[in-house]
């Protein structure tokens, strides 16, 4: 329990430096709760205040709490290539319903080094056609990277859109080996 008799509320924060730039990552008790890509100061600020408007709790930064220094470290792993996937616990409160759906099936059911089309993760969670909704839902994902919405493209061939930016995604993709390393 910390001095003001919180600790059951605390969500704690850090930013950590990524080939793919800097991302925050915070974590409730529950588990880690948001992944912010270019987590610049600004970028940093608004998270931290959409984080406490939505989860009623002013988060504090803390690299060294136990599920953000694990988090850090499974990705630190990750971005080295000695990671496939994470063994985080995840709270899943900052998304809901069919969002929630397709991201906990993504998470369980596109591993490393593949991908899945839109299209064919709305048929997975029992939405045939439902694919800009599943684009929809990626664009929602609050875990970024740990919950692998880069995993999915379009089933034309194209590489869809990202939160990250598309030259992020790239980046990711060929870390896992699915597209070639950017040559510049």
């Amino acid at each position: 329990m910390d001095s003001h008799g919180q600790d059951e509320q605390r969500v704690v924060w850090a930013v950590v430096g990524t080939d793919i730039g800097p991302l925050m990552l915070a974590a409730t008790p529950e588990g880690l709760v948001n992944v912010v890509f270019h987590a610049t100061d600004a970028v940093r600020d608004r998270a931290v205040e959409r984080l406490a408007a939505r989860l009623g709790t002013a988060p504090v930064e803390d690299p060294e709490a136990p599920v953000l220094a694990e988090a850090i470290r499974q990705l630190r792993a990750y971005f080295a290539g000695r990671r496939h996937d994470f063994d985080l616990p995840l709270d899943w409160s900052l998304i809901s319903g069919f969002n929630r759906q397709v991201l906990r099936e993504l998470a369980a059911g596109v591993p490393y080094g593949s991908v899945v089309g839109y299209g064919d993760l709305a048929g997975r969670v029992g939405q045939p056609g439902g694919a800009q909704a599943v684009g929809a839902a990626m664009g929602a994902n609050p875990l970024p990277v740990v919950v692998p919405c880069h995993r999915v493209v379009e089933s034309d061939g194209g590489i869809g859109g990202f939160g990250g930016g598309l030259e992020t995604k790239r980046k990711l993709l060929a870390l896992e080996g699915v597209l070639p390393e950017p040559l510049f």
